[in-house]
């Protein structure tokens, strides 16, 4: 099992708690993730939004590109994954981007495709918004212009959306034969994407039994495709305490929904623009991503087989939240990790 922890870009996970005592900032980025490079963690997910979803658009958030670069000249072993929403990107400049930084990190650069869901976001910052189906017919096509300048010299692409005129990008991607390319998605029509266009395919919470289940029909249509096999990764909201007792009330704190209401709006807009397959809880609307869903909740015993069952039906990475992140990154990396 590989262990990655999202990036909180944020100022944190939680919508019904102000200040989870992580600033959206430079200076906690930083020593938040060199340390985590030095417990052991594998990877970070750095989330692109140009609003903040969690604590309300008015609060600070950080630009995923920029603090990947800057991460990538402070950090040595961490993979730098990267959200990357076609919608906002002209795909031969973003290759250009991602291929710099590959560089810069010595090939520790990937990709999390998103096709993105937020209408206000995109109006705020002017912004063609696609429907649901347009939008993946556009990630689609721009994966294949990506994808085509990080292989080609002198690649021409006319398609639907973009057209590229005998592009030259040097230099490529330290990565071979690419950048990993990881998404996610539930709609039948991003799942045929993943599976024939992507690498790896990244899960929201769910128990291990649904997370199984959802593995078994990626694995089919991977190999409908006559592709290689997969990576998996499921998202996870970890709450690890010496007894069940207190994790549960832990639980019940970060699930209060009467604290704060200022990200409620932008959930609705995520629940409506995307095609889910399941419905959505007042508990799933405090923690993001079904993030307690996955049941990372209670002892290291307890939390250590929940990991085991997820790794026997197929998991390879679990991408852990947590707050605030950098003490609970300890004592997860002290008493899961390392035990």
């Amino acid at each position: 099992m590989r262990y990655g922890f999202w990036l909180p870009v944020f100022g944190g996970w939680l919508r019904n708690v102000d200040d989870e005592q992580m600033q959206p900032d430079w200076d906690y980025t930083k020593r938040l993730t060199q340390r985590a490079e030095q417990l052991g963690y594998d990877l970070t997910l750095i989330a692109e939004l140009n609003l903040n979803d969690i604590k309300g658009v008015e609060a600070p958030s950080l630009d995923a590109w920029s603090t990947a670069a800057a991460l990538a000249a402070v950090t040595e072993r961490l993979e730098l994954m990267v959200a990357v929403r076609p919608t906002f990107h002209n795909p031969a400049l973003l290759a250009k981007t991602a291929a710099n930084i590959d560089n810069i990190a010595n090939g520790r650069l990937t990709l999390n495709v998103v096709s993105s869901w937020w209408a206000d976001e995109a109006r705020k910052y002017g912004v063609h918004f696609d429907e649901h189906d347009n939008r993946y017919a556009r990630t689609s096509e721009w994966l294949d212009v990506v994808n085509g300048c990080w292989s080609q010299q002198h690649f021409t692409h006319a398609g639907s959306f973009y057209t590229v005129e005998d592009n030259v990008l040097s230099p490529k991607p330290v990565a071979r034969p690419r950048p990993t390319l990881y998404a996610g998605g539930e709609s039948e029509t991003a799942k045929n994407l993943i599976a024939t266009k992507c690498d790896a395919y990244l899960m929201h919470g769910d128990p291990p039994e649904i997370v199984g289940k959802k593995i078994a029909d990626m694995r089919a249509r991977r190999e409908a495709a006559n592709l290689p096999p997969m990576t998996f990764g499921v998202s996870g909201y970890a709450v690890l305490r010496d007894t069940e007792a207190e994790a549960l009330k832990e639980v019940e704190r970060i699930t209060d929904v009467q604290q704060s209401a200022r990200g409620y709006a932008n959930y609705q807009q995520w629940i409506t623009g995307s095609n889910l397959e399941q419905t959505i809880s007042l508990k799933d609307y405090s923690v993001s991503n079904r993030g307690l869903r996955s049941g990372f909740i209670g002892t290291p015993e307890q939390i250590t087989e929940g990991l085991e069952e997820f790794a026997a039906v197929g998991v390879d990475l679990v991408l852990l939240q947590s707050s605030p992140q950098h003490e609970e990154m300890e004592r997860f990396a002290a008493q899961v990790m390392q035990a």
